[in-house]
């Protein structure tokens, strides 16, 4: 006989007390502390970021090519069931006849990395062959599939609604197009992807958000190096005027034409419009110009080397998202270097990996389960979203490697080694073998 005491639970041990400390109001999460990335505000500066900043537009580029590189697929829950095997296909038919092709809505799930979420609207249709109202579908079975996965945009976004212990029930959306009042849009009938789901946030956490501080003084001291070009070119303007038009005492004639001066010199450019027109007037009684303007330069070098400090932040911008290898093809390199480069890129692989995960999370834990329920199949014959590990080798690496292998009788060249070579850089098969 067992010694353990069995502990009868009490009503609280089936409650939930605390809360998970998302900071929120009236539907508003305003989780970060600056106070100029909360909200739309916050969405514009990722919006620009991404696509003003030649460093994380590559990133983003570099991201949706590996995206397109995937492979996805519709596993069954049991390959020896039939049932399993046919419930598989038909959601692998359901993601290729949507309206909004299901490589375009994984590209706007990717919309997540820069915004920290991505949600989409579960628009379902009734397969019945040809329809006039764009509800046309390619199989004519009578099941419900997949219309479309719309996203809805993040800068759209008025406010999220939570339930008491603090899970997400849907948002609310200020639709664009005047004269329409706001719509909510409940959890059950959307799709919520985000890069975090840290306190449960629902807006998640951008991948720019630990770039945002380097972004921000790199844009600085772009626009100040861009100033300072152009001073050096045009020379800095200083205009010379009467005492008088600087006293107190200045008239209303006076002030004016100061102020028409001032806004001359802010203007001096070095264009197609350079040139000035100014009163010749004497001083009586210095007999020297009353009005005069010069364009004096610096005729020196700048104490700092604004390219390295811009290089800088792009760097630590790249190694925000893991994503410093990019910019190796910039440097002078060794080795040593190319051989930490691997390293880098299988960091940033496995980041995308973890992404890939997520998405396919999402869907198998509440995209195909709703299908499936709403078409009457049984739970035990949900089928699973899989996809292929992006993987990118480097040719030279691979190749070196391989040749090392086999001079030392580590590993043999055979067929299936020279197949896989050769499909890998693109080249054509040995025909002359095939025959």
């Amino acid at each position: 006989m067992s010694d353990v005491i069995k502990e009868r639970p009490t009503s609280t041990d089936f409650m939930e007390i605390g809360s998970s400390g998302l900071v929120q109001y009236g539907g508003r999460v305003e989780e970060d502390f600056l106070r100029q990335l909360q909200g739309k505000r916050g969405y514009a500066i990722y919006r620009e970021m991404s696509e003003n900043h030649p460093v994380i537009g590559g990133i983003l580029s570099a991201i949706e090519m590996l995206f397109r590189s995937v492979d996805w697929t519709v596993m069954p829950s049991d390959s020896d069931d039939q049932r399993a095997v046919d419930e598989a296909e038909f959601v692998s038919q359901c993601l290729n006849d949507m309206s909004i092709s299901w490589q375009d809505t994984v590209n706007n799930i990717l919309s997540m990395l820069v915004y920290g979420f991505s949600y989409h609207e579960i628009v379902y249709k009734r397969r019945e062959g040809k329809q006039e109202d764009g509800t046309s579908s390619a199989y004519n079975d009578g099941r419900i599939g997949w219309r479309k996965l719309p996203m809805r945009s993040q800068d759209t976004v008025y406010e999220w609604k939570f339930d008491k212990t603090g899970g997400i029930e849907g948002l609310t959306q200020m639709n664009p197009i005047a004269g329409t009042g706001p719509v909510f849009i409940p959890i059950e009938k959307a799709l919520l992807f985000r890069t975090t789901t840290k306190l449960n946030n629902p807006r998640g956490r951008s991948i720019l958000r630990s770039a945002y501080t380097s972004y921000y003084y790199q844009k600085r001291i772009q626009t100040i190096e861009a100033i300072g070009v152009e001073r050096d070119l045009a020379g800095l303007p200083v205009a010379f005027v009467p005492p008088q038009l600087l006293s107190d005492n200045a008239t209303s004639q006076e002030s004016a034409a100061l102020t028409e001066i001032k806004r001359i010199v802010r203007n001096i450019r070095r264009d197609e419009q350079e040139g000035l027109v100014f009163p010749l007037a004497y001083d009586p009684e210095t007999k020297q110009k009353a009005y005069d303007i010069q364009l004096l330069t610096s005729g020196g070098r700048r104490q700092f080397d604004t390219n390295l400090i811009v290089s800088r932040y792009d760097a630590r911008i790249a190694m925000s998202v893991l994503a410093d290898f990019i910019l190796l093809g910039h440097e002078k390199v060794g080795t040593q270097a190319q051989a930490l480069s691997v390293s880098k890129i299988e960091l940033f692989l496995d980041s995308i990996e973890a992404w890939l995960s997520g998405i396919a999370d999402v869907f198998n834990n509440f995209a195909i389960p709703r299908l499936m329920r709403i078409n009457g199949v049984e739970e035990q014959l949900s089928p699973k979203l899989n996809y292929s590990a992006p993987r990118d080798p480097d040719i030279g690496i691979l190749g070196d490697y391989v040749s090392k292998l086999t001079a030392s009788g580590a590993m043999l060249p055979d067929d299936g080694l020279s197949d896989y070579l050769r499909d890998l850089a693109g080249l054509p098969t040995d025909e002359a073998e095939e025959v």
